[in-house]
């Protein structure tokens, strides 16, 4: 059957990759060939189009809108032809285990203690964890999905789905709560990973506690684990605190407060086409639900 309007199939490979990295070095590496390889698809794509897919700047290479939009069809024609190799091969990777990136504090505080509640709903999945945060590069990175803070672009290619947002709030030990309110001075607690935490909540409540000094920690869990243990006040997020909110460990005098931002699940195809992915999916979002703040703590 004779296709005139479709392009050289050869091209389409390294045509995608170069859109998802913007890179032509990089989708070379992907693909196990050599620049000028990539470089010759790409123009002989060009030509068989008759239209320039590429704006070249000295140290930039960005996809045109039509590139875009091309690259994309050319993903989902890959997945369909994936899954029916994978069908007619026997070879079902769907099946496996399922390896799931994590920021690692929500790891850590919220989504380890609750792995036995989701191997309970789902018995047959099986999930492994590694911790990690910003963007994913699924061709290079050994992982399904990630779960995401979306402080960062999200890669061209990748499919997000929101899950909740990020609310904040100033959190300590219960009995120092009465006094943060009356104006007694506290320690602020700061972290490396979260440096603006503090100024993101003064910013969007204009709040201002009297300050008795203040301690840094290189990883936020570390603040919150400070806090915790009463050493001072930090900002937590109520996805992170949650629990210890729950069993009275903290308090949060303020409420808490959107910042904007939220978590998604990241993945490289849409997660419908994996049933694992489908599973923990819909475990996340019927368990999103808990992360939102109830009335009484929203200020």
């Amino acid at each position: 059957m004779s296709r005139p309007e479709l392009p050289p199939l050869s091209t389409l490979l390294p045509f995608e990759a170069t859109v998802r990295h913007a890179s032509m070095t990089r989708a070379a590496q992907e693909l196990h060939v050599t620049h000028g390889a990539v470089s010759r698809q790409i123009r002989n794509l060009e030509k068989a189009l008759g239209t320039r897919l590429f704006e070249r700047g000295p140290r930039a290479l960005r996809p045109t809108p039509g590139a875009r939009r091309l690259a994309a069809a050319v993903r989902d024609a890959l997945d369909v032809i994936e899954a029916a190799a994978r069908e007619v091969s026997g070879r079902e990777r769907d099946t496996g285990p399922l390896a799931l990136s994590c920021e690692p504090t929500l790891l850590m505080r919220w989504l380890i203690p609750r792995l036995p509640e989701l191997a309970s709903a789902h018995p047959g999945l099986t999930v492994h964890l590694s911790a990690g945060g910003g963007p994913v590069d699924f061709a290079r990175d050994p992982v399904d999905a990630a779960l995401r803070r979306d402080d960062f672009p999200v890669p061209a290619g990748t499919h997000r789905v929101a899950l909740f947002e990020e609310w904040i709030g100033p959190v300590c030990r219960p009995e120092a709560a009465e006094a943060l309110l009356a104006g007694a001075p506290v320690t602020l607690l700061h972290t490396a990973t979260r440096p603006a935490a503090w100024a993101d909540w003064r910013r969007l409540t204009g709040g201002s506690p009297s300050v008795a000094g203040e301690q840094g920690f290189e990883h936020f869990f570390l603040a919150l684990q400070a806090a915790v243990a009463g050493v001072g006040v930090a900002v937590g997020p109520y996805a992170l605190v949650h629990d210890d909110l729950v069993r009275g460990q903290l308090a949060a005098p303020y409420g808490f407060v959107p910042d904007g931002t939220g978590y998604g699940l990241l993945t490289a195809r849409p997660p419908e086409r994996d049933p694992r992915l489908a599973a923990l999916l819909g475990w996340l979002r019927e368990r999103a639900a808990e992360l939102n703040p109830p009335r009484a703590l929203v200020s």
